[in-house]
This record gives structure tokens, sequence and C-alpha cells, in this order.
């Protein structure tokens, strides 16, 4: 058990039982008190955030973490297959801890995972990502005030707004956190 003054931006500790990341920390003293620790959890399990004060009387239980640099295999149900580039071990992810990012997982694409005590806890998303247009109406210039887009759907099934001289087979850059086209890779 170590004191909460050792508590880190990006460390994961143990509160209630669950794992959480280590979002901001202040340290806080005020007048004859004694101090305190003024933090913000995420839940790694289900992505909640809470804000926590821990007094230095306090003890935290820090988790042993682990970034590792795997390669999406393949789908199979809810087990997701990650290989290691490097010793071709194969760790399988449940589609629970992946949860809605499941759709942006291409094949033979490298994912950084986060492990605590050995077992995997979050896969982080790059901040963008090259698609594949699955499906393009043809677009149509008509009289347009401002940028005229259309809709398309990507292999993974998400629809977004592109400019009008996308088409089928084309492949588009696309920011992840909300969707929004960025240009052609």
């Amino acid at each position: 058990m170590a004191s909460p003054t050792d508590i880190r931006k990006g460390r994961v500790i143990m509160y209630n039982g669950v794992p959480h990341v280590v979002m901001s920390m202040l340290h806080r003293t005020q007048g004859r008190q004694a101090g305190f620790v003024q933090t913000v959890l995420r839940n790694l399990q289900n992505g909640a955030s809470t804000a926590v004060k821990f007094r230095s009387t306090d003890s935290v239980e820090f988790c042993e973490t682990e970034n590792r640099q795997l390669e999406f295999s393949y789908a199979d149900g809810d087990q997701y297959h990650f290989i290691n580039p490097e010793t071709f071990e194969d760790d399988v992810i449940m589609k629970d801890t992946i949860g809605d990012d499941v759709k942006w997982l291409v094949d033979g694409k490298v994912y950084t995972v986060l492990f605590v005590d050995g077992n995997p806890v979050s896969v982080q998303m790059p901040s963008s990502i090259d698609m594949l247009v699955a499906e393009a109406a043809v677009g149509l210039r008509g009289d347009t005030s401002s940028a005229p887009t259309k809709s398309v759907t990507l292999a993974n099934g998400v629809s977004i707004q592109v400019p009008l001289f996308i088409k089928q087979g084309d492949i588009v850059k696309i920011r992840i956190e909300d969707c929004v086209y960025l240009g052609r890779a």
C-alpha cells in the first residue's frame, strides 16, 4: 500500500475493487487541517469518471500496468484476437472490454492495449483511421451556398458525410472521436 501523495496522472490504482486510471490530481492543504489529494478517476471497466478525495491518512493500492503493441487479427463472436508481432502470441480480448470502439478495429492494424496485472483492460484507438468506402451514391452538384456533402457508408457500417467527389472504393481518413471526414488517404 502506498500513500495518496504518490498518486500521479496516468497511473492505475484499485478503487472499490476496480482498476481506475488517474485522469487528474491536485495536492491540497487547508490551514491547520490535514492535506488531501483531489483526483478524477476513470473506471477501466465501464469508462465512468469519478471525483475522489484521498486524505493523507488513507492508503492506495497501485496496479502493475503494461502497454503492449498488438496487431488485430480477427473477431470470433464476442472474442477479438490480437497477435503480438514479436512473439506471435494470441491475446483474446472480450467485446465488453473494447466497448463501442469495436467498429474501428481493422485487420492487420497495430493497437496499444493496456494490461493491468496481466489482464487486458482497454484498447487505445488512434485519433484517426483510414477506412474503405463501401457504398456511395453519385453526388449531383446543384445550387449550393456552402460546401456540398453526401452520405456514404464505410466498410464497418458507419455512415458519414463526405464531399461529393468521394466514390465507392475510395479510402478516406476519419477522425474516430466524432466520425468526421478528414481527407483521402
